[in-house]
């Protein structure tokens, strides 16, 4: 992988990858998805054991910045804005239809509605835009990338809410560096 820079919606540029770490980037779909907010709630729950493992978060959105902020601030990694999924395309992630018809994903999604529902209710959520310019559809994807720019593991989501969980991604980093 050629080296760039990110530019985060908060906080200071982000280079891809990261000399000194690995770099988990994780691509989701809108802001304020109910899905994505439940697994980036396990990943700031453990986001110090994460840091500890030598990994550094990323997190995509395909959405506008401005609206993005919104419902990130909250989070203690850096979170990206791809409006035009230019990210997305290059590193193959797709969007399809079936992403929130798949029975696998239907106990994730309603989970997530119920905490959204709650967190909505107790003042500390927001809901998502109405109109999202690049679509409510998509599949996570994720990509552990070495600090060399070697992409070192990936997986491509098979349905809203089929990505790495926590436990994974640390046994993956933990594999990679005792191979280094």
């Amino acid at each position: 992988m050629s080296a760039r820079t990110l530019t985060p919606v908060l906080g200071p540029p982000v280079t891809l990858p990261d000399p000194g770490r690995h770099t988990h980037v994780q691509f989701r779909r809108f802001a304020g998805c109910p899905v994505c907010n439940l697994h980036l709630r396990s990943a700031v729950l453990r986001h110090e054991e994460i840091e500890r493992a030598g990994i550094r978060e990323v997190v995509l959105f395909h959405s506008p910045a401005d609206e993005l902020r919104q419902h990130v601030a909250h989070l203690p990694f850096a979170v990206v804005a791809d409006p035009d999924r230019l990210l997305y395309a290059e590193f193959g992630v797709e969007a399809r239809r079936r992403a929130l018809l798949d029975p696998r994903a239907w106990p994730a999604i309603a989970r997530a509605v119920v905490r959204g529902a709650w967190e909505l209710l107790r003042g500390r959520g927001h809901l998502p835009a109405a109109s999202q310019p690049a679509g409510r559809l998509g599949l996570p994807a994720d990509f552990l990338i070495a600090s060399d720019g070697r992409v070192a593991a990936v997986k491509y989501g098979e349905h809203v809410y089929d990505q790495w969980s926590i436990d994974e991604l640390l046994s993956l980093a933990s594999t990679l560096k005792a191979a280094e």
